[in-house]
């Protein structure tokens, strides 16, 4: 009943929403004797303020044509490398001939992103494919609104995440090194204890786990106190709901996006009142500058996908109350997962020193899982004065994280492995 309350009151408000953005133009308008006015200007900021914020958010664009190698500009075309029913693997294939000019002989070492599959869209890491571009291959995983599949496509949970991960590692090929961003971390650390368990010759050459929760308990926020104080049964009756028609998914049960994003706005409802507010008065003021930023980023932040039902509850029993994969009891369709059996796959990880999403220990505990990793293939860094998002976004990601993110991935690229050796043979 909500999800169809959530569309009820959508179309409800399309009227005033449409009436609102006319209003907004109208007193703009060059024609209108009162436009520079201040009482047009507040008139004008309060219907925009009003339509962006009743309005629905698409999945944004990627909006990334080229990067920049020295002073050479390569172009950069997005590519669909595998297509399964929940997930995109997009390459962001630079032009050869560019990098050849730039003076890029080498292939540079393929990087496969994996973005978060917690309500925000993969373009969320925007700013990290575009830092990690102009010395990687990259691919990323472009994970599909929930209520956009089809009930025939079947179910999706936690295990066919892990399943996924393997399936993108095999296509890009041997050597590649995995990223995971928040939430993926114990997916891609699962993934890689199957694969080294198994000697698979396309296990990652490095991981690098950022701002994710290995180990929940670790510093435990406001999300993860709240996962631990409620009853599993509790998610079930409030947080899953049938998806309406007319969407593709029509009669899915899914944790819906926009519940996900009350949960963000709840955490901080104080700095978004506030940089509302602050938009109001760049609009009367005439700040286009900053009223695009807060445009373009809350156009980004609104836009939110649903979950399956099974993949968010497996998620929120499996890794966030019972701390299966901290505790040595992950289980993938029926296997134990052993972090343990990693032995060649190089591990960095990385905290924000105010990360309010996953505390300080969390994704560190990576370390204290994969006790054969050997210590020279092992680094851990806390980025001081950055939050949740300042882990894979902003001036501190692209100056002072990414570079020791790059220099890690060069360090262990290449790694001599038997496995491999006897595949190549």
């Amino acid at each position: 009943m909500l999800y169809s309350a959530f569309e009820f009151g959508y179309a409800a408000m399309t009227p005033a929403r449409l009436a609102a953005g006319f209003g907004a133009k109208f007193w703009r308008s060059p024609l209108n004797p009162m436009a520079d006015t201040w009482v047009a200007r507040a008139s004008a900021a309060a219907l925009d303020v009003f339509e962006n914020a009743t309005r629905r958010y698409p999945k944004p664009e990627w909006e990334i044509v080229a990067t920049t190698i020295g002073d050479l500009s390569v172009p950069v075309t997005i590519e669909t490398a595998l297509d399964k029913p929940f997930c995109k693997l997009l390459r962001f294939r630079r032009d050869e001939l560019a990098l050849a000019r730039a003076g890029t002989r080498t292939p540079d070492p393929a990087v496969l992103i994996i973005a978060p599959l917690s309500g925000h869209y993969a373009t969320l890491l925007r700013g990290t494919v575009e830092a990690m571009l102009p010395t990687h291959d990259v691919y990323i995983t472009d994970w599909r609104n929930a209520r956009n599949v089809p009930v025939s496509a079947g179910r999706f949970d936690l295990n066919d995440y892990v399943d996924y991960l393997i399936d993108f590692l095999r296509h890009i090929g041997p050597s590649t090194h995995a990223m995971a961003v928040c939430q993926p971390g114990p997916a891609l650390l699962a993934a890689a204890a199957l694969m080294a368990e198994d000697e698979d010759p396309c296990r990652p050459a490095s991981m690098t786990i950022m701002g994710s929760p290995i180990d929940a308990r670790r510093s435990p926020t406001v999300p993860n106190l709240l996962a631990q104080e409620r009853p599993f049964e509790w998610f079930e009756r409030n947080m899953i709901y049938t998806t309406p028609a007319p969407y593709p998914g029509v009669m899915r049960r899914v944790y819906p996006g926009f519940v996900q994003l009350y949960s963000f706005l709840s955490m901080n409802h104080d700095r978004h009142l506030n940089a509302h507010y602050d938009y109001f008065n760049h609009l009367v003021e005439g700040d286009g500058d900053n009223a695009d930023k807060h445009r373009k980023f809350y156009d980004e932040y609104l836009s939110v996908l649903d979950l399956t039902e099974e993949f968010y509850l497996q998620t929120i029993r499996d890794v966030f109350k019972e701390f299966a994969l901290a505790e040595g009891g992950f289980m993938h369709h029926g296997r134990r997962v052993k972090p343990e059996a990693i032995t060649d796959i190089a591990l960095m990880t990385v905290e924000g020193e105010n990360d309010d999403i996953s505390g300080i220990g969390q994704t560190q505990a990576a370390h204290d899982l994969c006790v054969n990793i050997p210590h020279s293939m092992k680094i851990d860094h806390i980025q001081p004065g950055v939050g949740h998002y300042g882990v894979f976004n902003g001036s501190r990601w692209r100056n002072e994280i990414q570079p020791r993110v790059d220099a890690f991935i060069r360090e262990h690229d290449h790694a001599a492995r038997p496995a491999l050796a006897h595949a190549a043979e």
